[in-house]
């Protein structure tokens, strides 16, 4: 077995061990977005939601996702070690969409508990895990994220577009199982290569082996033993509402007892990594309207026809993202390089506040789609296509380096609590989502499809001016703002 030292000390881009964690990484996502991009429609069309209805309990369902990303990490951090985690994870999302895919209909709330315990297990520690292959200071960090964060949106494209298309087409049910069986292969990719890792995500080292076994079987059963409170969770967002109010402030208590444990130096690069994490809280409510209410509006209200085919216009919501990172992920990371040269490269406040700008412009598109009407009525499918190719340049002015500043700004005892917390951020993100979409869609139950259209590109026309601002502050205010991580971080 290879010792850490050896792992860090590769040679060339990247380490061989990320491919094993891309791939795992890659499969997992399948999962995960071919159940997010399933949602709002199945909840609207078979278990006959409203609209506000669906935007609700879906945000609920994506913040109780992303807030067990933060207990996930402690476990792993404290108790499980980020393998033990992951493997997990994966069983509890196979079993979730398995269960979906036996009777979707029945056992939909079931299944969904299951994946949010799983996701919450497995997501914050494969990225802590790709973090641990580089040393401190390793120029090549970010290159390495942002491969693993292509793994990530090569798995989405296919999962959030092949699982509505199989949903709508032929059965609900095989879109779930379909799912599962994905999360399966990625799996069976970890545990024939989870020996190239070495010492990486092994279980915290303790001088009682048999205590350690004894917590580790007891985390295993309290995560079974949550699927009642999580349930009623996600059934009644009001509970949903308590929760959030609770969760956020706890976690920034438990990070203020860390820090009165460091040092000034530690403790300033860890305010600086809070700041970008509220950023992202702002971020993500505006850009995971693509799972609620842009998923209902491309349903309802946009045209199939682009460039003179046809096109679900939900396969392309679910998939047209994740293929725009993909294609752009190469040419804005030699983009920085080029800059980086020539010494001009925005830091990495700038790039948080640039993505606002790309954010506030896809949303002006969206809003702009109600002017585009076909003879039915139907919005524009290649404006609303191309909102969301200015939407992933925002996306990849953020969150791969998002990933990355937060092994980079925090010591490593606390890297997959502050992975975890990144993702709390996005738990607050999906919860105002939800309320947000919510809160577009017309109250009328037989609004005609003209109001809704009204009600919901009024809405993204709100969002594009927020984002603006927010943008706008944000860039004027990096200089200062980078001082807080200047020296970990440049």
């Amino acid at each position: 077995m290879q010792t850490l030292e050896q792992i860090q000390s590769f040679e060339g881009k990247y380490p061989k061990q990320i491919w094993s964690l891309f791939f795992t990484e890659m499969w997992e996502r399948f999962c995960f977005y071919g159940n997010r991009g399933m949602l709002v429609v199945f909840m609207t069309n078979i278990l006959f939601f409203s609209d506000q209805e669906a935007n609700l309990k879906y945000g609920a369902i994506q913040a109780f996702v992303y807030a067990f990303t933060f207990i996930g990490g402690l476990f792993a951090d404290k108790i499980l070690g980020f393998q033990k985690s992951l493997l997990w994870g994966g069983i509890l999302m196979i079993l979730g969409s398995l269960i979906l895919g036996l009777d979707a209909k029945a056992n939909f709330f079931y299944g969904i508990c299951l994946i949010i315990i799983g996701t919450g297990f497995f997501k914050p520690n494969i990225s802590t895990m790709v973090g641990e292959l580089y040393r401190a200071g390793d120029p090549r960090r970010d290159a390495g994220f942002s491969l693993f964060y292509a793994g990530i949106n090569l798995g989405a494209l296919f999962g959030g577009g092949l699982c509505v298309y199989v949903g709508k087409t032929y059965s609900w049910n095989m879109a779930f199982a379909l799912s599962g069986i994905f999360m399966m292969v990625g799996l069976i990719n970890f545990l024939l290569t989870r020996k190239n890792l070495g010492p990486i995500g092994q279980a915290p080292v303790t001088t009682n082996e048999k205590t350690a076994k004894r917590n580790q079987y007891l985390v295993y059963g309290g995560s079974i033993i949550s699927i009642p409170f999580i349930y009623a969770m996600i059934t009644n967002t009001a509970y949903t509402d308590i929760f959030m109010y609770i969760i956020g402030p706890a976690t920034l208590l438990y990070l203020i007892y860390e820090m009165s444990k460091l040092n000034w130096e530690q403790n300033r690069k860890l305010v600086g990594a809070m700041i970008f994490i509220f950023l992202s809280i702002i971020f993500w409510s505006f850009f995971e309207q693509s799972g609620g209410s842009l998923s209902l509006y491309a349903e309802k209200l946009i045209s199939k026809d682009m460039l003179g085919l046809n096109f679900d216009p939900n396969v392309v919501n679910n998939s047209a993202n994740s293929l725009f990172v993909i294609i752009l992920s190469v040419f804005i990371g030699l983009m920085w390089i080029w800059l980086a040269k020539i010494k001009m490269e925005p830091n990495y406040f700038m790039k948080f506040g640039l993505a606002f700008i790309f954010l506030s412009v896809s949303f002006y598109m969206f809003y702009y789609t109600r002017f585009l009407l076909d003879n039915a009525g139907l919005a524009s499918l290649g404006l609303f296509t191309f909102a969301y190719m200015v939407i992933s340049v925002g996306e990849l002015f953020l969150s791969p380096i998002g990933l990355s500043l937060m092994t980079k700004l925090s010591p490593k005892h606390l890297w997959g609590v502050m992975m975890g917390m990144w993702f709390l951020a996005s738990a607050y993100g999906q919860y105002v989502a939800g309320i947000l979409g919510a809160g577009m869609a017309s109250p009328k139950k037989d609004a005609s499809p003209m109001e809704r259209m009204i009600a919901y590109t009024d809405g993204y026309q709100q969002l594009a001016l927020y984002a603006l601002i927010t943008g706008a502050v944000v860039i004027v205010a990096s200089v200062f703002l980078n001082k807080l991580i200047a020296d970990r971080a440049e």
